[in-house]
């Protein structure tokens, strides 16, 4: 809600973001990022376009406009989930930015994303001085901080494991679900694998990334549970650590038993505001799998 005290802007609207606004966005958060081009929010909308998400939900968010001109934009990417055999509804809030001049209307852009109650949002890369904000907005903290495995370090090294491109699937039957989730996580730049063990298939989600701007890294994005991780990081990490990333990173709250490395915590923190608290080792679509920030 807009503070009573602020005075009303004529012309002043929020709306979803149409495919016509995708310039004008794109040139708005480059000026709200300095670190991130025009041509990286071109390429973030290009990712955006070719994910459809649920009925009735945007396709890329929401801005604030000024007598038509956008002043304020936030992106969401909104899919469905499924946890067992229980489906729900998740939005992630990204790279949300509204200029100086217009700041004391932010909160009608954040009402507008946040509007559907029976969904569950995500705010996963929260920048430090922004968290008592979205404290205040009814976010809750779900991880603390991320667990950096040497998981290639682990165990087993004998046979009996195998891992695969999700374009080659394991010769035994995968959920189709997962299946989907794998193929378009791959579309969107992500490694994307089966691994095989006596008679079943595990799915898997990496994201390549680089800690530091220098390391480089694989961020678990998608797994049944982190103990499918734990059991197969052998295999995984040497996979892995075969094609240049010797580290991966596990969203926790702790240290994970089982696996070697060292957990650092206030590190990449998450939120979640709504009817289902999301679950370490799913960030499938969310602006880390899809957007590659």
């Amino acid at each position: 809600m807009v503070n009573a005290k602020v005075a009303p802007v004529p012309g002043l609207r929020c709306r979803q973001i149409a495919e016509a606004d995708i310039a004008a966005v794109a040139a708005l958060l480059a000026r709200g990022f300095p670190n991130r081009s025009r041509q990286f929010w071109q390429h973030a909308f290009a990712q955006l376009t070719r994910h459809e998400p649920p009925p009735g939900l945007p396709k890329f968010g929401y801005l604030m406009e000024s007598d038509g001109v956008p002043v304020g934009a936030i992106l969401l990417i909104c899919a469905t989930i499924r946890t067992g055999e229980k489906a729900s509804t998740r939005c992630n809030l990204s790279s949300w930015y509204v200029e100086p001049r217009f700041r004391a209307y932010a909160p009608l852009l954040v009402s507008h994303a946040l509007r559907h109650k029976d969904v569950t949002y995500l705010n996963v890369s929260p920048a430090p001085h922004t968290r008592p904000t979205i404290e205040a907005q009814g976010f809750s903290r779900y991880c603390d901080g991320i667990f950096v495995a040497l998981a290639m370090l682990n165990g087993p090294f004998g046979s009996g494991v195998e891992v695969s491109d999700v374009r080659r699937p394991p010769p035994i039957g995968v959920d189709p679900f997962e299946q989907e989730v794998l193929l378009e996580h791959a579309a969107h730049g992500c490694i994307s694998l089966w691994c095989a063990s006596a008679g079943r298939a595990y799915p898997f989600v990496f994201r390549p990334r680089l800690v530091k701007a220098v390391v480089p890294c694989a961020q678990l994005i998608y797994c049944r549970d982190v103990g499918d991780l734990v059991r197969f990081a052998g295999p995984l990490g040497r996979y892995l650590a075969r094609r240049g990333r010797p580290l991966v990173i596990v969203d926790a709250n702790g240290p994970i038993a089982g696996l070697i490395g060292v957990f650092r915590r206030d590190r990449m923190p998450k939120y979640f505001k709504g009817p289902q608290r999301p679950r370490l080792g799913d960030l499938a679509y969310t602006e880390y799998a899809m957007l590659g920030v």
